[in-house]
């Protein structure tokens, strides 16, 4: 979670896993990788990353996977807030966790 929140207001760049931008996945590797965790590269096959649990109990640090086809990956904050890289031309930032359909929650 300390390396994400390190990230806030880097650009989004496709394809990127920092540490000057990010994608959605790549954001997500970098930030596990510096707690020791690896993780795949793309939000696809980071939804199979660990357990699978319900968005009602969601932990700091857990994984939120959007749509159904996994096109986007969020860390779960807490307070019901993901951090992520959400778009080109966007930085890293908070958003609200049901910013759009959750397909699954993932802890790795």
């Amino acid at each position: 979670l300390a390396a994400a929140r390190s990230a806030l207001g880097r650009p989004y760049v496709w394809g990127a896993n920092g540490p000057s931008g990010f994608d959605c996945s790549g954001l997500m590797q970098w930030s596990y990788a510096h707690a020791g965790i690896q993780l795949p590269r793309t939000s696809q096959e980071q939804r199979f990353a660990g357990r699978r649990v319900p968005l009602s109990q969601a932990r700091p640090g857990d994984l939120v996977v959007y749509r159904s086809d996994a096109s986007h990956v969020a860390m779960y904050v807490g307070h019901g807030q993901v951090i992520h890289a959400p778009h080109p031309g966007a930085a890293v930032r908070y958003d609200p966790v049901g910013m759009m359909p959750i397909s699954s929650v993932t802890r790795p």
